[in-house]
């Protein structure tokens, strides 16, 4: 009779467990906020890192900018950000730590109405100054140049100033549409003609758009002026073990070989 009440015993307790991982044992979210720069690089490596048993799903959600990783993490509503430019001295004394990721070539691109495929300096710079309004001025067709650009804080624009020629203290024209994120910068260079923006290169832009050269190099020739890093943060004092996981996969050879795939040079951490 006691082995009887054992073996049920067990078979209700298996029964138990087995409904509990079907229903209720979920993975924990994990989110990694932050910068639009190389969202789709994030993208693709939190697909592959999820498609591993574990306890934990790494979501990378739209972007609330560099700023925001940095809020968020130093605030510790979260455990792990994305930033596409270096802390400052005064948030690495706040406990935050980064962790260089990817170098991402900062493309110029534009609506393929626009006719051309490469430009100078001198012409992007007088593109977004306003100096030159037209396509034909350039070897385009006769059509308007629409600027789109980004708020001075955003990071791609901090490294156009900092590398390419003519821009450190460019001021941009009045004329133009200011995007508030990388996404809404590329959906709206693709959706309007004669339209020119620049954010994050990725291989993904050449699908709709025209990805510029300059000055005669293509952004993944080592000649290109331009680039971002892109990091991951935390905090020191909210580190857990699995945003320890997540780092390490983020920083192995199988990322590295993601990254390059979508147009990255990994950075050894």
């Amino acid at each position: 009779m006691a082995q009887a009440f054992i073996r049920i015993r067990k078979v209700c307790v298996a029964a138990l467990l087995t409904v509990t991982l079907a229903t209720g044992g979920q993975a924990e979210e994990l989110a990694v906020v932050g910068t639009g720069d190389g969202i789709e690089m994030l993208q693709a490596l939190a697909t592959a890192y999820n498609a591993e048993p574990g306890e934990t799903r790494i979501a990378v959600p739209p972007s609330i900018g560099s700023g925001g990783a940095v809020a968020a993490v130093g605030g510790e509503r979260q455990k792990l950000g994305r930033v596409a430019r270096p802390l400052t001295e005064a948030e690495k004394a706040q406990g935050l730590v980064e962790v260089p990721l990817v170098r991402i070539p900062s493309a110029i691109f534009v609506h393929r109405d626009a006719g051309v495929t490469g430009l100078t300096s001198d012409q992007v710079a007088g593109i977004f100054s306003g100096r030159i309004e037209n396509w034909n001025a350039v070897g385009g067709p006769d059509l308007r140049i629409r600027v789109v650009r980004r708020e001075e804080t955003d990071s791609t624009l901090a490294v156009l100033r900092a590398s390419m020629p003519g821009w450190r203290d460019l001021v941009l024209t009045t004329r133009s549409k200011t995007a508030t994120t990388t996404q809404d910068a590329v959906e709206t260079v693709r959706q309007t003609p004669g339209a020119i923006g620049f954010g994050p290169f990725s291989p993904a832009l050449a699908g709709t758009m025209t990805v510029l050269a300059i000055d005669g190099h293509a952004p993944r020739d080592p000649g290109y002026p331009s680039a971002v890093t892109l990091a991951l943060i935390y905090k020191a004092a909210t580190r857990d073990a699995a945003s320890a996981a997540f780092l390490a996969f983020a920083t192995s050879e199988r990322a590295g070989r993601l990254l390059a795939e979508r147009g990255g040079a990994p950075l050894k951490p």
